[in-house]
């Protein structure tokens, strides 16, 4: 049986209309307490950062999941967000979330790094829960409303709401990379998926690679026509002839950012300067501290860097002492094989590592598998000499944009992988081939070698980038862009 919350913050009518509408797996807050104590948190997430003022000063509310499955939770006000919760059962989390989004969906879309699975038992759940945030959408979205649904979860949300509702503006942003059409076409839902983004007016995507990746897939495996990414797709409404109506499509590149101003802020407060020197002291004063900052993903190149380092400690171009990597590795989707596999891989490796090089007063890698607030993780980016970003596929990689962020001062070298979205607009970084392992072992000297004058030219020319390139600008100009189309 379902249990029903009653969250402490502010009650939203169930049945009221809005002029904007966000549309995402997960809702904006996160629950704090328990029982009578509870509450709701906003999440600290970029697009939270984003979206939350655009929110506030257009009558908008956000339609997600909260977080627990089997139970529902009435609609409820927070900080100016109106909050929309849709109900996953424990099953649905399984076969849509952890099946069809994160064994299916996932590794296709990042370069089959690892072998997708195919079920048809996920495939129906998907299809049911996406109905199930297109129907909570359509029925609070005011007439003519705007709605941005977001990311690979909810790719067949744009169909049914412009069948249930052809008067919305509907926009789709995709966080992660897609596909090319040769690899995409593995899918056996393939028609279905690209359909369903095609109800969409407005696709967004990370970098132009993906749009026209898209854009190739939805001309060979749909009725949709077109040249490069302005597509045309018969509607499911027919004009004052009975003849379908054809619908324009764009799908185009908006590279998403950090909240680059409040980077800066933490990183100029004193007691988080004075927390980046106690990191420093606490490994012994390295000369310099390497850092990378990931999920626990086997997405991100981890193995690929601590193959790297290990080898550099054995020909003897690094030394432990003067160097030190910090590997911080969030929990990710524990309950997946997959990722349990690769966290017991991670470790192992890093104990290998350290039982071999380190010293009495030192250590190789100093391994955290633990996610940390803003505040700590601005500190490490500040007591870190070098950033290594070596995924091997990455929508955006937004720990890249986020140490430049932090080093106000033009200090630091970053190590960024090409297969990154940030590659694209960092381009004063060290990039590498994080599959050639030989080239990133020169790419990790060449940045502990940087002279400082070639370091601070290329870290003050990124930063630039990125304070211009922020999150407020990306959602805006999306946004701006939709209502264009």
């Amino acid at each position: 049986m379902s249990q029903r919350t009653e969250p402490t913050t502010g009650r939203a009518a169930p049945d009221q209309q809005y002029d904007f509408l966000v549309v995402s797996n997960r809702l904006p807050v996160d629950r704090v307490g328990e029982g009578e104590n509870s509450g709701w948190r906003r999440s600290p997430g970029g697009l939270v950062t984003a979206l939350a003022p655009v929110m506030e000063n257009s009558d908008g509310a956000w339609v997600g999941w909260h977080g627990a499955p089997d139970e529902e939770v009435s609609p409820f006000e927070d900080e100016g967000i109106q909050i929309l919760p849709v109900p996953l059962s424990t099953d649905e989390v399984e076969n849509y979330y952890e099946g069809f989004s994160n064994a299916t969906l996932w590794p296709l879309y990042h370069d089959v790094i690892a072998p997708p699975e195919f079920h048809r038992a996920w495939w129906d759940s998907y299809e049911r829960v996406n109905q199930r945030f297109a129907n909570a959408a359509a029925s609070h979205a005011a007439e003519e409303a705007t709605v941005w649904v977001q990311d690979y979860q909810l790719q067949l949300v744009p169909a049914m709401l412009r069948t249930l509702r052809p008067d919305l503006k509907i926009g789709f942003f995709n966080h992660i990379p897609f596909p090319p059409q040769e690899i995409f076409a593995q899918l056996p839902w393939r028609r279905q998926v690209l359909e369903g983004l095609l109800g969409a007016d407005l696709l967004g995507f990370q970098r132009p690679n993906d749009a026209a990746n898209f854009s190739r897939a939805a001309r060979r495996y749909t009725r949709a026509t077109g040249k490069g990414t302005h597509l045309s797709v018969r509607d499911m409404t027919h004009d004052g002839a009975g003849l379908p109506r054809v619908r324009e499509v764009r799908a185009e590149a908006f590279p998403i950012s950090i909240d680059t101003a409040r980077i800066s802020e933490l990183a100029q407060r004193p007691d988080i300067i004075e927390q980046a020197r106690q990191i420093r002291r606490d490994l012994g004063d390295p000369t310099t501290i390497m850092l990378g900052v990931d999920r626990l993903d086997y997405t991100k190149g981890i193995r690929h860097r601590l193959k790297a380092y290990e080898e550099l400690l054995t020909d003897g171009r690094v030394k432990v002492g003067d160097v030190t990597l910090i590997q911080v590795a969030s929990p990710s989707r524990e309950r997946v094989e997959q990722y349990r596999i690769l966290r017991e891989e991670i470790e192992g490796t890093v104990g290998r590592i350290n039982g071999t090089f380190d010293t009495m007063q030192h250590t190789a890698v100093r391994y955290l598998h633990h996610s940390y607030p803003a505040e700590e993780m601005v500190a490490l980016y500040l007591a870190a000499d070098v950033m290594l970003v070596t995924a091997l596929r990455d929508g955006m990689n937004l720990v890249a944009k986020e140490y430049v962020a932090a080093r106000s001062e033009g200090t630091g070298a970053l190590v960024l992988s090409e297969f990154t979205g940030a590659a694209d607009q960092l381009r004063q970084a060290l990039l590498v081939n994080p599959h050639d392992i030989s080239g990133l072992k020169d790419a990790i000297t060449t940045a502990i070698t940087l002279p400082r004058g070639v370091a601070t030219r290329r870290m003050k020319a990124m930063r630039r980038q990125i304070v211009v390139h922020n999150v407020e600008e990306w959602s805006s100009s999306f946004l701006a862009r939709l209502k264009e189309v």
